[in-house]
């Protein structure tokens, strides 16, 4: 046979070693049965044909293709990109490969990629749902198939569902107590759309950190927006700055949206942190780049991903009720930076760390 053949199979590998091709099927796949010496003959010979497995039609007798298909927004923002890590490789120790979709927000694209990955015979589904996405019936050809779904960030306000989260309602009350605490009385809630229960959540924090510290809650200053990325964060910030009485903090639900809020209060001559203090969500690295740097609610999202996958694996070996519903609720942290802190606020920090070594 010509090395450079196609679509080598076992039967050619069989032929050619006159051995039966369940012999090389048991090779390839380390089997206690097959002595080292076949073992190391098929291997060889397969390596040196380029062979590959038809996991397609491996799928087509186990009904399990040995993926994990992952449904998210955009592939391209960190916090996105740092989920998929986790998950990618917490699947890959567990023997799993990956199917990577986004839906760039769109409930349409998320419907196609949900049929693309059950066509794919997934071994289970990971997801994190579309801005837009309001109706989750199109999930149902999954569950009713038996193929673990793990719902991850943004997730559906239904009951039996499994889920990894964090507490967006305590993380945000502790963001806008922070600006608080820095001196802001008049502070802006900058957020997602409602029906997703995460930016709902985080709105609510926010209006509890208001009420606990008796401050008036201005809904002029609750924006929603429809896809916090660079371009909506800058418009929104320049039309709230525009106004007669600006604020003096911003809480802003993703770091996007808060570094352009950072550049278009620059650009208005508006000094930060002194006349305007601005808080983001997820603790992205441009946090670091920015000038000043960002302060930044720190949200787990590699261990999210590692969770999800644990959670997808215990209902395929059977240790969890893919009915019962569960939930993993991991915890988040505020990273404080030059964006929430005046100079003389970090002076005293520095002093107080000082005496504390001294």
């Amino acid at each position: 046979m010509e090395e450079n053949k196609k679509d080598v199979t076992i039967y050619d590998i069989a032929e050619e070693l006159n051995i039966s091709p369940s012999t090389v099927s048991r090779a390839l796949n380390d089997h206690s049965s097959i002595g080292s010496k076949t073992k190391k003959a098929v291997k060889k010979l397969a390596e040196k044909w380029g062979y590959r497995p038809n996991s397609f039609a491996a799928s087509l007798r186990t009904k399990r293709s040995n993926t994990f298909g992952i449904i998210v927004s955009w592939i391209n923002r960190p916090f996105i990109s740092s989920l998929i890590s986790g998950i990618e490789n917490t699947a890959r120790e567990a023997g799993f490969h990956t199917i990577i979709t986004q839906t760039q927000d769109y409930t349409e694209s998320e419907i196609t990629n949900v049929k693309t990955l059950y066509d794919n015979r997934i071994s289970a589904l990971i997801v994190s749902l579309a801005m837009e996405t309001t109706d989750y019936s199109h999930f149902d050809s999954i569950r009713n198939s038996g193929i673990p779904i793990v719902f991850v960030d943004r997730i559906p306000p239904t009951l039996g569902i499994h889920k990894v989260q964090i507490n967006n309602f305590s993380a945000a009350f502790e963001a806008t107590e922070h600006l608080i605490e820095q001196g802001c009385k008049r502070i802006m809630y900058f957020g997602g759309a409602r029906h997703q229960s995460i930016y709902e959540d985080r709105r609510l924090g926010y209006v509890a950190a208001l009420k606990k510290h008796d401050l008036e809650l201005d809904k002029s200053l609750m924006v929603q927006g429809n896809t916090l990325d660079a371009e909506e964060g800058y418009r929104i910030a320049s039309e709230v700055l525009s106004r007669d009485s600006i604020p003096d903090g911003i809480f802003c639900a993703n770091d996007t949206a808060a570094v352009s809020a950072i550049q278009c209060a620059k650009s208005m001559g508006i000094l930060i942190p002194d006349q305007l203090k601005i808080i983001g969500f997820n603790d992205d690295p441009i946090c670091t780049i920015i000038d000043p740097p960002l302060s930044s609610v720190h949200h787990p999202a590699v261990e999210m991903g590692e969770a999800a996958v644990r959670k997808a694996l215990a209902m395929l070996e059977n240790e969890i009720d893919p009915e019962a519903g569960s939930t993993v609720t991991l915890d988040t942290h505020i990273v404080v930076r030059k964006s929430t802190q005046s100079e003389k606020t970090l002076e005293s920090d520095v002093s107080i760390a000082d005496q504390s070594m001294g």
